[in-house]
């Protein structure tokens, strides 16, 4: 069909997640390093357009949702000249020890988050 799969556009939020992570200075792996995880409990995604092979596009990521427990992230897949959108989602993590037990967010990486929001 000339369009790429719709599973990648999950590929793409995961990238966006991570360079998100990198930009407020602190790697998804330092999450994991301090004793914690994000496993993804959500993921909600609509195709506005297409992506066509040899297109470039650029993955806008914010966060939609910092609670106690649980962090969401949105996303808007955007063609790189024009800048129209493709595609839109969220996914949803859930925070947890390294055992997997659901735990309440870390103080300093909730501090981080909250204070990210209010600088965008």
């Amino acid at each position: 069909m000339g369009v790429l799969h719709h599973a990648n556009y999950l590929v793409y939020f995961e990238e966006g997640r991570s360079q998100y992570m990198r930009e407020i200075g602190r790697d998804y792996a330092n999450v994991e390093a301090s004793g914690y995880q994000l496993p993804v409990t959500e993921v909600g995604v609509r195709y506005v357009g297409s992506l066509r092979y040899g297109e470039r596009i650029k993955i806008r990521t914010w966060i939609d949702e910092n609670r106690s427990r649980r962090l969401s992230f949105a996303y808007e897949v955007v063609e790189f000249d024009n800048q129209a959108i493709l595609v839109t989602g969220f996914t949803r993590h859930i925070w947890t020890d390294h055992r997997g037990n659901v735990t309440r967010a870390p103080k300093e990486w909730k501090r981080l988050f909250n204070e990210t929001e209010l600088n965008k």
